[in-house]
């Protein structure tokens, strides 16, 4: 069968080399691998260097994985080791959807793209990726969707064949294959056996609640997930990126580009000085440039028609102001002296040139020396930031706007009969929880970047006002001036979903009878639940659900729903871990999510022995340079005091026992760290 060849991208992780590319070695080295070993297969189409950070490697490999110009393979080398400085695996694992265990540190699959981590000594990654390159084709071609009956149409040894592992097998090989189908059609009378046209994982599972409390499950009937699985389910469901051009302003900031960037002019677009001093004509064929000249015109940093300058004459000149038509070099202020002035005695009439040494083009910044016109100053991927100056780049070659990836706006809902607005004034009557969750949610979504629409309180039932004759009466409890916020669930959720694309609410996912948030996405907005536990300490009860939309153009969208518990600690951790990923993946980030850093322990950490837990930590940065984590306190999930300060989130094992101090635990940022 014939086969377009596989395009690779070879990743290089090492701060020596980002530094000095000059300095890598395995690079060149793995690109001739494939040239010479892979059997005209492979097309080595990018090589990139980054330092030996997360954030960077994750950024790089996701843009090779992610959109429909992905590379079939992705091979790293560099920051495998043990040092405190090796972050490959740590940056890879997260990214990866499916895991494949043994190869290498690191193994997987990203959507289409196989990623394989090597070492960073350029012998021990040559001899890795030799190991396994003659089982690549296949591999990469199989993730990419080919068509796998295809594939094997010659069985095992024609794969074996291919893949050069094979070994003769004699002609008289015998096997044996005992196949036992059963076939059951009754047809007497015409009859025969119903079938369902829905499989049980697109039936509902939720509660009934016209049922009653009586008939509601007694245990959850959604699977457990692991972490890693329910990540995977919000990359796998999480919409793409929509691309939208806006003008070129500061509201660009925490935008993703969506195309390369070309300057439509050069920067500079004229000859200008770098210095304060006078232009002047040098050349070999000219006298030389020392010596007393006249000052004939003044050139300023303020546009405006100059003169020519010609050979003999001087033009005094400012920085950045451009060159008059004739002038070859600047002469430095302090390489000159006045020689005579002006009747008036306020100008130069003849300065002196003190040196010989001009050169032509001697500071003269030339024309698209900065910036030629046509060249491509910012590439599809890039973040605009605040700090980075891709605005300045964009202003200086006269851009009016850019494509980039829309962010997505993220409503936040709190729900139950207990919640009451945080600022209700008066005392709380029995069984009232003030709402802690949704300005915290917003706050941080805030502080991610995105736009936030607060859509208040949701009810599990109705509540009767104040007002009605069977509410109860006290002179202590006035009417709730809030409760005209305070609406139903479903209600709620439709209303959200006309004005943003993720919803996330708090409350209502667990076992109890008014736990309605399931059966309303599934039964009420024919939405699809995708996992309602995590095997994870805290937040397993954490929901995520996709509902289909029309938007108001008609257009089939599909809008996002993460269901997080009520309890605050548990709010904030599953918001970090999951619906963070998402907002990323939807605003052309890739889905990297949090910050993983390895950390110091300060103390004894207990473990769980039957959820990882994902522990609050204040991570601090040690006078030795290395960062090291305390905790906020108690864990349990309710108490809003955990969250004070915290900046990280340890991920603990689930197994029996502790962590003890002094160990090296993984963690994720959830903030800036101290000390930096």
């Amino acid at each position: 069968m014939d086969h377009e060849k596989l395009r690779v991208a070879i990743l290089i992780v090492s701060d020596t080399a980002h530094k000095d590319p000059s300095s890598d070695k395995a690079g060149q080295l793995l690109a001739n691998v494939f040239a010479e070993n892979g059997d005209d297969q492979w097309i080595v189409s990018a090589q990139q260097i980054v330092p030996d950070d997360v954030l960077a490697i994750q950024r790089q490999v996701t843009a090779w994985c992610d959109g429909s110009e992905y590379f079939h393979l992705v091979i790293t080398t560099g920051g495998t080791g043990f040092t405190g400085k090796d972050n490959t695996p740590e940056a890879i694992s997260p990214l990866i959807h499916r895991h494949a265990s043994g190869i290498v540190p690191v193994a997987g699959v990203r959507n289409k793209t196989i990623i394989i981590t090597l070492p960073g000594s350029p012998k021990g990654a040559k001899e890795n990726l030799h190991s396994v390159l003659k089982q690549l084709p296949h591999a990469c071609r199989q993730a990419a969707g080919e068509d796998s009956r295809a594939a094997h149409a010659g069985g095992v040894e024609a794969l074996e064949k291919a893949a050069g592992t094979g070994k003769a097998m004699p002609s008289t090989s015998h096997s044996h294959q005992h196949v036992h189908v059963h076939r059951h059609s009754h047809r007497h009378g015409g009859h025969t056996v119903p079938q369902p046209h829905t499989s049980p994982s697109e039936r509902h599972i939720s509660n009934d609640p016209n049922s009653g409390p009586a008939q509601r499950h007694r245990k959850s009937p959604y699977p457990m997930k692991s972490v890693d699985e329910a990540l995977r389910l919000i990359v796998e469901n999480t919409p793409s990126p929509k691309p939208i051009r806006l003008p070129v302003n500061g509201t660009l900031v925490g935008y993703v580009l969506a195309e390369d960037v070309q300057a439509d002019e050069p920067v500079p677009a004229f000859r200008a000085s770098i210095v304060d001093g006078y232009a002047l004509v040098v050349g070999e064929a000219l006298p030389s440039s020392k010596g007393i000249f006249p000052v004939v015109s003044i050139s300023h940093a303020s546009p405006g028609e100059i003169p020519p300058l010609e050979a003999g004459q001087l033009a005094r000149i400012t920085t950045g102001a451009p060159l008059p038509p004739g002038a070859t070099s600047v002469a430095m202020l302090e390489d000159t002296a006045i020689r005579a002035r002006t009747k008036d005695r306020q100008e130069e009439e003849e300065v002196e040139i003190l040196t010989d040494a001009i050169k032509p083009g001697e500071h003269v910044r030339e024309v698209g020396s900065d910036v030629q016109a046509g060249e491509t100053i910012l590439k599809k991927g890039e973040e605009i930031t605040a700090t980075g100056g891709e605005l300045g780049l964009l202003a200086s070659v006269g851009k009016k706007d850019v494509l980039v990836y829309q962010k997505p706006v993220v409503g936040v809902l709190s729900t139950g009969d207990e919640i009451i607005q945080h600022d209700r004034p008066g005392p709380l009557r029995l069984g009232e929880v003030r709402d802690t969750n949704r300005p915290t949610i917003m706050a941080a979504v805030k502080g991610w970047g995105y736009e936030v629409v607060d859509l208040g309180i949701a009810k599990d039932k109705y509540i009767l006002p104040f007002s009605h004759p069977f509410a109860p009466s006290s002179s202590l409890y006035p009417a709730d001036p809030y409760e005209k916020r305070q609406t139903s669930l479903e209600q709620s959720l439709r209303t959200g979903m006309r004005s943003a694309s993720v919803i996330i609410t708090t409350g209502g996912v667990s076992m109890g009878e008014l736990d309605l948030l399931k059966p309303t996405i599934e039964r009420s907005l024919g939405g699809t639940i995708h996992f309602g536990r995590v095997a994870m300490k805290p937040g397993k009860p954490t929901t995520f659900a996709t509902v289909p939309f029309k938007s108001n153009t008609g257009a089939d969208e599909t809008r996002l729903i993460f269901s997080l518990p009520g309890n605050p600690a548990s709010a904030i951790v599953t918001s970090h871990l999951f619906v963070l990923p998402a907002l990323q993946g939807m605003g052309g980030f890739g889905m990297v999510g949090m910050e993983r850093v390895a950390v110091i322990l300060e103390h004894d950490v207990k473990l769980d022995p039957e959820r990882s837990e994902y522990h609050r930590v204040v991570v601090k940065v040690g006078r030795d340079g290395v960062l090291k984590a305390t905790s906020t306190g108690g864990q349990r999930s309710s108490r809003v005091g955990s969250l004070r300060s915290a900046n990280g989130l340890l991920c603990l094992p689930a197994r029996e026992g502790k962590m003890g101090k002094g160990e090296k635990v993984e963690a994720l940022l959830m903030g800036r760290v101290v000390g930096l």
